[in-house]
Protein backbone atom coordinates (compact mmCIF):
# COMPACT_ATOMS: atom_id res chain seq x y z
CA UNK A 1 0.00 0.00 0.00
CA UNK A 2 2.74 2.45 0.96
CA UNK A 3 4.66 1.63 -2.21
CA UNK A 4 1.60 2.32 -4.37
CA UNK A 5 1.04 5.52 -2.42
CA UNK A 6 4.64 6.63 -3.08
CA UNK A 7 4.27 5.94 -6.80
CA UNK A 8 1.05 7.96 -6.81
CA UNK A 9 2.82 10.91 -5.20
CA UNK A 10 5.53 10.80 -7.91
CA UNK A 11 2.88 10.71 -10.64
CA UNK A 12 1.02 13.66 -9.14
CA UNK A 13 4.27 15.63 -8.82
CA UNK A 14 5.01 14.98 -12.48
CA UNK A 15 1.57 16.13 -13.57
CA UNK A 16 1.57 19.24 -11.40
CA UNK A 17 4.96 20.44 -12.63
CA UNK A 18 4.15 19.86 -16.35
CA UNK A 19 3.28 23.53 -16.75
CA UNK A 20 5.37 24.41 -19.82
CA UNK A 21 4.64 23.74 -23.48
CA UNK A 22 7.16 22.94 -26.20
CA UNK A 23 7.09 24.69 -29.63
CA UNK A 24 5.19 21.68 -31.01
CA UNK A 25 2.54 21.85 -28.27
CA UNK A 26 3.86 19.06 -26.04
CA UNK A 27 3.61 19.41 -22.24
CA UNK A 28 6.97 19.70 -20.50
CA UNK A 29 8.43 19.52 -17.02
CA UNK A 30 10.92 22.38 -16.55
CA UNK A 31 12.36 22.80 -13.07
CA UNK A 32 15.41 24.95 -13.83
CA UNK A 33 15.68 28.63 -14.74
CA UNK A 34 17.09 29.98 -18.01
CA UNK A 35 19.98 31.58 -16.13
CA UNK A 36 20.90 28.26 -14.52
CA UNK A 37 20.92 26.48 -17.88
CA UNK A 38 22.92 29.28 -19.52
CA UNK A 39 25.53 29.12 -16.77
CA UNK A 40 25.80 25.34 -17.14
CA UNK A 41 26.11 25.70 -20.91
CA UNK A 42 28.86 28.28 -20.57
CA UNK A 43 30.82 26.11 -18.13
CA UNK A 44 30.49 23.04 -20.34
CA UNK A 45 31.55 24.95 -23.45
CA UNK A 46 34.56 26.51 -21.72
CA UNK A 47 35.65 23.05 -20.61
CA UNK A 48 35.38 21.66 -24.12
CA UNK A 49 37.44 24.50 -25.56
CA UNK A 50 40.18 23.66 -23.10
CA UNK A 51 40.08 19.91 -23.72
CA UNK A 52 39.52 19.67 -27.49
CA UNK A 53 41.60 20.97 -30.37
CA UNK A 54 39.99 23.93 -32.13
CA UNK A 55 40.25 24.17 -35.91
CA UNK A 56 42.62 26.85 -37.18
CA UNK A 57 41.43 26.66 -40.80
CA UNK A 58 40.03 30.09 -41.62
CA UNK A 59 37.94 29.02 -44.62
CA UNK A 60 36.41 26.11 -42.70
CA UNK A 61 35.60 28.32 -39.70
CA UNK A 62 34.07 31.02 -41.88
CA UNK A 63 31.91 28.46 -43.66
CA UNK A 64 30.51 27.02 -40.44
CA UNK A 65 30.02 30.46 -38.89
CA UNK A 66 28.17 31.65 -42.00
CA UNK A 67 25.68 28.78 -41.80
CA UNK A 68 25.31 29.07 -38.02
CA UNK A 69 24.81 32.85 -38.15
CA UNK A 70 22.06 32.50 -40.75
CA UNK A 71 20.30 29.95 -38.55
CA UNK A 72 20.65 31.82 -35.25
CA UNK A 73 19.39 35.05 -36.84
CA UNK A 74 15.97 33.39 -36.87
CA UNK A 75 16.07 32.23 -33.24
CA UNK A 76 13.63 34.19 -31.04
CA UNK A 77 15.38 36.63 -28.71
CA UNK A 78 13.37 35.08 -25.88
CA UNK A 79 15.58 32.01 -26.32
CA UNK A 80 18.84 33.97 -26.45
CA UNK A 81 19.32 37.67 -27.14
CA UNK A 82 23.11 37.85 -27.35
CA UNK A 83 25.75 36.92 -29.91
CA UNK A 84 26.07 33.19 -30.48
CA UNK A 85 29.54 31.73 -30.09
CA UNK A 86 30.44 29.22 -32.81
CA UNK A 87 33.49 26.95 -32.49
CA UNK A 88 34.74 24.31 -34.94
CA UNK A 89 36.46 21.44 -33.12
CA UNK A 90 39.16 19.57 -35.04
CA UNK A 91 37.81 16.10 -34.37
CA UNK A 92 36.65 13.19 -36.54
CA UNK A 93 33.30 12.88 -34.75
CA UNK A 94 30.35 13.24 -37.10
CA UNK A 95 28.48 15.50 -34.73
CA UNK A 96 27.53 19.00 -33.61
CA UNK A 97 25.76 20.49 -30.62
CA UNK A 98 24.17 23.66 -29.29
CA UNK A 99 23.96 24.70 -25.65
CA UNK A 100 21.78 27.13 -23.70
CA UNK A 101 23.43 30.52 -23.48
CA UNK A 102 24.21 30.78 -27.20
CA UNK A 103 26.94 28.17 -27.77
CA UNK A 104 27.37 26.06 -30.92
CA UNK A 105 30.04 23.45 -31.54
CA UNK A 106 30.67 21.64 -34.82
CA UNK A 107 33.13 18.75 -35.24
CA UNK A 108 35.14 18.69 -38.47
CA UNK A 109 34.09 15.07 -39.05
CA UNK A 110 30.56 16.29 -39.74
CA UNK A 111 31.80 18.31 -42.71
CA UNK A 112 32.71 15.07 -44.48
CA UNK A 113 29.10 13.85 -44.29
CA UNK A 114 27.15 17.11 -44.60
CA UNK A 115 28.01 17.69 -48.25
CA UNK A 116 26.82 21.28 -48.63
CA UNK A 117 25.61 24.31 -46.69
CA UNK A 118 22.02 23.10 -46.71
CA UNK A 119 22.89 19.78 -45.09
CA UNK A 120 25.08 21.51 -42.50
CA UNK A 121 22.18 23.88 -41.82
CA UNK A 122 19.95 20.86 -41.19
CA UNK A 123 22.30 19.67 -38.45
CA UNK A 124 22.83 23.08 -36.86
CA UNK A 125 19.10 23.82 -37.09
CA UNK A 126 18.38 20.52 -35.36
CA UNK A 127 20.85 21.24 -32.55
CA UNK A 128 19.54 24.77 -32.05
CA UNK A 129 16.07 23.24 -32.05
CA UNK A 130 17.00 21.37 -28.87
CA UNK A 131 17.83 24.72 -27.25
CA UNK A 132 14.64 26.39 -28.47
CA UNK A 133 12.54 23.53 -27.10
CA UNK A 134 14.50 23.53 -23.80
CA UNK A 135 15.23 19.83 -24.07
CA UNK A 136 18.27 20.12 -21.79
CA UNK A 137 16.12 21.60 -19.04
CA UNK A 138 13.49 18.93 -19.60
CA UNK A 139 16.00 16.07 -19.39
CA UNK A 140 17.55 17.42 -16.22
CA UNK A 141 14.12 17.98 -14.68
CA UNK A 142 13.03 14.48 -15.65
CA UNK A 143 16.16 12.97 -14.08
CA UNK A 144 15.55 14.94 -10.89
CA UNK A 145 11.99 13.64 -10.59
CA UNK A 146 13.01 10.07 -11.43
CA UNK A 147 15.74 10.15 -8.77
CA UNK A 148 13.22 11.42 -6.22
CA UNK A 149 10.77 8.69 -7.19
CA UNK A 150 13.26 5.81 -7.10
CA UNK A 151 14.67 6.98 -3.76
CA UNK A 152 11.16 7.10 -2.34
CA UNK A 153 10.39 3.63 -3.73
CA UNK A 154 13.58 2.26 -2.19
CA UNK A 155 12.69 3.74 1.18
CA UNK A 156 9.20 2.25 0.99
CA UNK A 157 10.58 -1.21 0.13
CA UNK A 158 13.01 -1.08 3.02
CA UNK A 159 10.38 0.19 5.44
CA UNK A 160 8.06 -2.67 4.51
CA UNK A 161 10.92 -5.16 4.66
CA UNK A 162 10.24 -6.36 1.11
CA UNK A 163 12.52 -9.22 0.15
CA UNK A 164 14.68 -8.99 -3.01
CA UNK A 165 14.80 -5.20 -2.76
CA UNK A 166 17.92 -4.87 -4.95
CA UNK A 167 16.48 -6.79 -7.95
CA UNK A 168 13.21 -4.86 -7.69
CA UNK A 169 15.05 -1.52 -7.68
CA UNK A 170 17.14 -2.67 -10.66
CA UNK A 171 13.94 -3.59 -12.51
CA UNK A 172 12.47 -0.17 -11.69
CA UNK A 173 15.60 1.47 -13.10
CA UNK A 174 15.43 -0.55 -16.31
CA UNK A 175 11.71 0.09 -16.62
CA UNK A 176 12.24 3.83 -16.29
CA UNK A 177 15.05 3.78 -18.82
CA UNK A 178 13.15 1.84 -21.46
CA UNK A 179 9.70 3.14 -20.65
CA UNK A 180 10.40 6.81 -19.95
CA UNK A 181 13.91 8.08 -20.59
CA UNK A 182 14.64 6.49 -23.97
CA UNK A 183 11.26 7.33 -25.53
CA UNK A 184 11.64 10.85 -24.14
CA UNK A 185 15.02 11.16 -25.85
CA UNK A 186 13.58 9.91 -29.13
CA UNK A 187 10.73 12.40 -28.76
CA UNK A 188 13.27 15.19 -28.27
CA UNK A 189 15.19 14.14 -31.36
CA UNK A 190 12.06 14.02 -33.52
CA UNK A 191 10.88 17.36 -32.16
CA UNK A 192 14.26 18.96 -32.82
CA UNK A 193 14.15 17.59 -36.38
CA UNK A 194 10.85 19.38 -37.01
CA UNK A 195 11.99 22.64 -35.39
CA UNK A 196 15.30 22.49 -37.25
CA UNK A 197 13.54 21.85 -40.56
CA UNK A 198 11.44 24.98 -40.12
CA UNK A 199 14.43 26.97 -38.91
CA UNK A 200 16.64 26.09 -41.88
CA UNK A 201 13.82 26.85 -44.30
CA UNK A 202 13.15 30.26 -42.75
CA UNK A 203 16.91 30.94 -42.91
CA UNK A 204 16.98 30.36 -46.68
CA UNK A 205 18.37 26.82 -46.77
CA UNK A 206 16.64 24.15 -48.86
CA UNK A 207 14.80 21.90 -46.35
CA UNK A 208 14.71 19.02 -48.85
CA UNK A 209 18.44 18.58 -48.25
CA UNK A 210 17.68 17.39 -44.69
CA UNK A 211 16.55 14.08 -46.19
CA UNK A 212 19.79 13.80 -48.16
CA UNK A 213 21.72 14.47 -44.97
CA UNK A 214 20.15 11.55 -43.13
CA UNK A 215 20.65 9.31 -46.12
CA UNK A 216 24.34 10.23 -45.93
CA UNK A 217 24.34 9.64 -42.17
CA UNK A 218 22.82 6.21 -42.66
CA UNK A 219 25.41 5.31 -45.30
CA UNK A 220 28.26 6.56 -43.10
CA UNK A 221 27.13 4.53 -40.07
CA UNK A 222 29.34 1.61 -39.22
CA UNK A 223 28.58 -1.46 -37.15
CA UNK A 224 25.20 -2.71 -36.02
CA UNK A 225 22.72 -0.05 -34.94
CA UNK A 226 20.81 -0.82 -31.72
CA UNK A 227 17.11 -1.58 -31.90
CA UNK A 228 15.13 1.66 -32.12
CA UNK A 229 13.19 0.66 -29.00
CA UNK A 230 16.46 0.72 -27.03
CA UNK A 231 18.03 3.72 -28.72
CA UNK A 232 18.01 7.35 -27.70
CA UNK A 233 17.80 8.34 -31.38
CA UNK A 234 15.20 7.33 -33.96
CA UNK A 235 16.41 5.16 -36.82
CA UNK A 236 17.45 7.17 -39.91
CA UNK A 237 14.44 5.99 -41.91
CA UNK A 238 12.12 7.06 -39.09
CA UNK A 239 13.75 10.49 -39.09
CA UNK A 240 13.45 10.72 -42.86
CA UNK A 241 9.75 9.81 -42.72
CA UNK A 242 9.22 12.44 -40.01
CA UNK A 243 10.99 15.08 -42.08
CA UNK A 244 9.05 14.20 -45.21
CA UNK A 245 5.78 14.42 -43.29
CA UNK A 246 6.63 18.03 -42.38
CA UNK A 247 8.31 18.97 -45.66
CA UNK A 248 5.41 20.75 -47.38
CA UNK A 249 5.08 23.35 -44.63
CA UNK A 250 8.85 23.83 -44.47
CA UNK A 251 9.21 24.18 -48.23
CA UNK A 252 6.44 26.79 -48.25
CA UNK A 253 8.46 28.77 -45.68
CA UNK A 254 11.57 28.32 -47.82
CA UNK A 255 9.84 29.65 -50.95
CA UNK A 256 8.49 32.62 -48.99
CA UNK A 257 11.98 33.54 -47.80
CA UNK A 258 13.81 35.90 -50.13
CA UNK A 259 17.23 35.54 -48.48
CA UNK A 260 19.52 32.82 -49.80
CA UNK A 261 22.78 32.35 -47.85
CA UNK A 262 25.95 31.86 -49.87
CA UNK A 263 28.28 30.22 -47.37
CA UNK A 264 30.17 28.01 -49.80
Amino acid sequence: MKLRFTASIAAVALAVTACATSPTGRNQVLLYSESQLAEMGDQAFSGMKEELKISNKAVQNSYVECVANAITAKVPTSVFDGTWEVVVFDDDQVNAFALPGGKIGVYTGLLNVAENQHQLAAVIGHEVGHVIAEHGNERMSQSTLINMGTQAAGAALAMNEVSQTAPIMAAIGLGLQVGVQLPFSRTHESEADVIGLQLMAMSGFDPRQSVNLWQNMDAASSGERPLELLSTHPAPQTRISNLQANMNAAYTDYQATAYRPNCG
